[in-house]
């Protein structure tokens, strides 16, 4: 979560790092191989996959926060630097979206005059890069935007943090994380593509397309402004959704022969909704809580919902809360930052048989009993 420690740390013997360069592009298929356009035709242009990144954000940007391990003015001084927003945005919720499609989200902490944290501010984690040593180890952020960079250092001179750098796992990289965003870009692709055909199918009658055959009986052909007359009058007055179901007039020699598709050549509802899957399994999304048909993994909603936040949004928060604690350590030494599960709905059944269990232990002590329920 954070690259750098103390001084001693980065004197002593080091292995040598680098950045797999290119590592996390895709390799195979004609879609959007850059993090900005995969994000317009994904989370953009994409209705399951905008829905998908809202669920689990929102999700983590509303999960209740537990501050422990430091002074009631303390609690409440961290509590307001993690509710304030962030350039207009929730600071836990813009943290899990960069982290969710980027794989890496950036924290600056701006200090006040009194020496002490003042903001927390989450910068585009597309917009900075690291700057690394001889060794590849990392000596400073850049921060470009434009033809405007600034060089952000990742400590003050107390050795206090200065950039918060979370990331999700990268097997290839050392310096930066994987998104979901670039995986999910060959789904978002066929998806778009699917809606595409289907939108121009929709404009020609929501039938196949057929051909205009000239068979005069004499074996003679048409002339090149008979051929361009009748084609310039078909698109006109019998293509396109107005003109759906208008009889047509042919003249002598002239036959219309509908060209038919095979069901499988014409099952885009099918390939769409596997697309869809596919986009969902990308985000860590359950299908079901997507509306889409033909996933039986979960009993029912319920189910589907607890394990979007097990496996998904809590994992999320918990990684967000260790890189945020571990930040602020250098002012406020043992803080820790945690999810409130307690105040999570969709895990008050599991919270319930919690309850039931150890009140039914008769066995067990009442101190034992609150330390069980995580109660002080």
């Amino acid at each position: 979560m954070k690259f750098f420690g103390t001084k001693a740390a980065r004197t002593s013997a080091r292995p040598v790092l680098a950045r797999a360069w290119g590592s996390g592009g895709v390799a195979l298929g004609e879609w959007p191989a850059s993090y900005e356009a995969q994000l317009r035709a994904g989370v953009i242009g994409n209705p399951v996959a905008q829905r998908a990144m809202r669920l689990i954000a929102e999700g983590a940007g509303g999960t209740a926060l537990a501050v422990e391990g430091v002074a009631a003015d303390v609690e409440a001084r961290v509590r307001a630097l993690l509710m304030r927003c962030s350039g207009g945005q929730s600071l836990v919720e813009t943290l899990a979206s960069h982290l969710l499609l980027h794989g890496n989200a950036y924290v600056q902490l701006i200090v006040g005059a009194d020496g002490l944290p003042v903001e927390l501010y989450a910068l585009r984690p597309e917009r900075v890069s690291v700057e690394a040593d001889a060794r590849g180890w990392p000596a400073a952020y850049l921060y470009r935007v434009g033809e405007s960079v600034t060089r952000l250092s990742p400590e003050d001179g107390a050795g206090r943090t200065g950039i918060i750098h979370l990331k999700a796992l990268h097997p290839l990289d050392d310096h930066y994380g994987l998104g979901c965003v670039g995986a999910a870009a060959g789904a978002v692709a066929i998806h778009n593509a699917a809606t595409v055909w289907n939108k121009a199918l929709l404009d020609n009658a929501a039938r196949p397309s057929g051909a205009m055959v000239y068979d005069p009986g004499d074996g003679s052909v048409m002339a090149p402004e008979q051929f361009e007359r009748v084609k310039r009058e078909m698109e006109v007055a019998f293509s396109g959704a107005a003109n759906a179901g208008r009889p047509m007039l042919l003249e002598g020699g002239l036959d219309w022969k509908a060209m038919s598709l095979t069901p499988a050549e014409m099952d885009f509802v099918g390939l769409k909704a596997a697309a869809a899957r596919e986009i969902a399994l990308a985000f860590g999304v359950p299908p079901m809580l997507m509306g889409l048909p033909g996933d039986n993994a979960y009993a029912n909603y319920r189910e589907a919902n607890r394990a979007l936040w097990r496996q998904t949004i809590l994992p999320l928060v918990a990684k967000i809360c260790g890189g945020l604690a571990q930040g602020l350590d250098g002012w406020w030494p043992g803080l820790c930052l945690r999810a409130n599960l307690d105040a999570v709905p969709a895990l008050s059944e599991e919270r319930s048989a919690l309850w039931d269990r150890v009140t039914a232990a008769d066995f067990l002590s009442a101190e034992e009993k609150r330390a069980m329920l995580g109660i002080g």
